[in-house]
C-alpha cells in the first residue's frame, strides 16, 4: 500500500499541474511590483512559527528594518541535530519541478550518512492566491520551505537572500557552513563537502567563497543588471561572488544580516552582499569550481566543478544519475 507521504506527493503534483494549466489559460502572468523601498502590508496570517529576533548590539535606528513576518517557517529544523551545512535555494512559486528535482538529487538531505545537511527553499509572497496555497500544501509535505511577507519578484531577490541570512542567524546559528544558490544550479556535493569544506578540519570563521567578480555598474537602462547612478554612484563594485552559488561560514550570515539593516538596499543581490562584505572587511575568496554559466555535460568535466548554471529539472536527474552510477569510472 502506498505510504501517506507518497499519496500526498502524487496529489500535490496533480494539483500543481492543474493549477498551472488553469493559470496559463485564464490569467496573464502576474506583474510583480518591487518592494525594496516600500514594506509589504502584513495582511497574511503566519502559517507556522512567526518568531522574530532583535539583535542586541544594533543600537541605532535601522535604515532597512527588514520588517517582514514569516508566512511559512521551519524554526525547529536545527533543534535536534546541528547541521554541518545549510543550503539556501532561491526559487519562485511556479518552479515546483525544479524544487522536486533538487530534493531527489543533490539536495537530498540524506545524501551523507555521517553529516547533517539541511536544504531550504526561499520564497516571497505571490500576488496569486492559488500559487500561495499550492506552496503551503507543498510545505506541509516536505517541510523545507521558508516564506516571508514581501512580494516575490526578481527585484526583491535581495530581500529573499537576506531572509535566508536572517533564518540562519535566528534558528540555526550553530551550523558550520551555509551555501546560497538558485533552483537552476547543479551542485557537485562531493566536491562541495569533501574537497572545499572538509568536515574533518576545524570550521573556518569570517569565510566567504565563490566565483568572484570584479566589475562596475551597468548604466544602460535596457540591461537586466541596470544600476541607476543615484542608487549606486561609485564607478566600481566591491568584489562580490556570483549569486548563482557561494559558500560562507555560518557566522557570516548574522554579520551580513546585521550589516544590511544599516546599508541601503540594492536590487542586485550578489552586488549587495559584496557591499555588506566590504563593510565587514571580509574579502571573498576566488574558487574556480563555481561556474556561473551553462556548461555542456561531460562526466569528467562535471566531476571537477562545484556548481553549474542553467540546468533544467530533467537535466538535473540525468546528470545526477550518471554521476552516481559511474563513480567507479576513472577520468
Amino acid at each position: 500500500m502506498p505510504s501517506k507521504v507518497s499519496c500526498l506527493y502524487v496529489l500535490t503534483v496533480v494539483c500543481w499541474a492543474s493549477a498551472l494549466w488553469y493559470l496559463s489559460i485564464s490569467r496573464p502572468t502576474s506583474s510583480y511590483v518591487s518592494q525594496l523601498s516600500v514594506p509589504a502590508r502584513k495582511t497574511a496570517k503566519a502559517h507556522k512559527s512567526n518568531a522574530t529576533t532583535t539583535f542586541g548590539n544594533i543600537r541605532t535606528r535601522p535604515l532597512n528594518p527588514h520588517a517582514f513576518d514569516f508566512i511559512i517557517n521551519e524554526p525547529k529544523k536545527c533543534e535536534t541535530n546541528v547541521p554541518f551545512l545549510v543550503i539556501l535555494i532561491t526559487t519562485t512559486h511556479k518552479e515546483f519541478d525544479a524544487r522536486q528535482a533538487i530534493r531527489e538529487t543533490w539536495g537530498d538531505e540524506s545524501t551523507f550518512i555521517d553529516l547533517r545537511i539541511i536544504t531550504l527553499f526561499l520564497l516571497g509572497r505571490s500576488t496569486d492566491a492559488v500559487l500561495n496555497q499550492m506552496v503551503e500544501q507543498e510545505s506541509e509535505i516536505f517541510h523545507d520551505i521558508v516564506v516571508e511577507d514581501f512580494i516575490d519578484s526578481y527585484h526583491n531577490l535581495t530581500l529573499k537572500t537576506l531572509m535566508g541570512m536572517r533564518w540562519v542567524a535566528t534558528f540555526c546559528n550553530q551550523a558550520k557552513y551555509v551555501m546560497k544558490t538558485d533552483s537552476d544550479i547543479f551542485v557537485n556535493m562531493d566536491n562541495l563537502v569533501h574537497k572545499l569544506l572538509k568536515p574533518a578540519t576545524k570550521p573556518r570563521r569570517r569565510y566567504f567563497t565563490g566565483y568572484v567578480i570584479n566589475g562596475g555598474p551597468i548604466r544602460d537602462m535596457r540591461s537586466k543588471w541596470y544600476m541607476p547612478r543615484d542608487l549606486y554612484p561609485e564607478s566600481k563594485y566591491p568584489p562580490f561572488c556570483s549569486g548563482t552559488g557561494y559558500v560562507f561560514s555560518a557566522d557570516v550570515a548574522e554579520l551580513i544580516y546585521k550589516t544590511s539593516l544599516h546599508t541601503r538596499l540594492l536590487h542586485l543581490e550578489d552586488v549587495y552582499v559584496g557591499v555588506c562584505l566590504r563593510k565587514l572587511a571580509i574579502h571573498p575568496y576566488q574558487n574556480s569550481g563555481f561556474n556561473h554559466w551553462k556548461m555542456a555535460y561531460s562526466l569528467c568535466r562535471y566531476r571537477r566543478v562545484i556548481t553549474v548554471h542553467q540546468i533544467s529539472p530533467e537535466e538535473m536527474h540525468r546528470i545526477w544519475n550518471d554521476m552516481t552510477s559511474k563513480k567507479h569510472l576513472k577520468c
